[in-house]
């Protein structure tokens, strides 16, 4: 009877750790994200809009696809890393002039959401 509880026990705290539907949304198509932001980097776009701007781009990519397989691991520090990530990226749009409310949805989305479930996360 002892063992049936600890089973139970077991069972119940790996189906708390399943990673939600939406999570799993967000990472798959922040994969193909990053994956078409890599010629980004290397294009005629990316340095006439400066010097400076295809190594942020490349590593914007590289923090963007880590905080994917952080959130994807069901990683508190992934949701929160991302926020700041976010946050950065708004001020350098600012900063170049070209921010608009669109560039903020999604990320918003994808941060309440990561931010709904951190409590399932490690």
């Amino acid at each position: 009877m002892e063992e049936q509880e600890i089973l139970d026990q077991s069972n119940a705290s790996l189906q708390s750790k399943n990673r939600p539907t939406a999570i799993t949304v967000i990472c798959i198509l922040g994969f193909f994200g990053a994956a078409f932001a890599i010629p980004m980097i290397f294009s005629d776009i990316a340095r006439q809009v400066g010097s400076w701007y295809p190594p942020y781009l490349g590593l914007s990519s590289v923090i963007g696809l880590t905080c994917m397989i952080g959130l994807w691991k069901m990683k508190k520090w992934a949701a929160y890393t991302y926020t700041g990530f976010v946050i950065l990226n708004q001020i350098v749009l600012i900063a170049m002039g070209v921010w608009n409310i669109m560039a903020l949805i999604i990320p918003v989305i994808v941060i309440g959401i990561a931010l709904a479930h951190v409590n399932k996360m490690d």
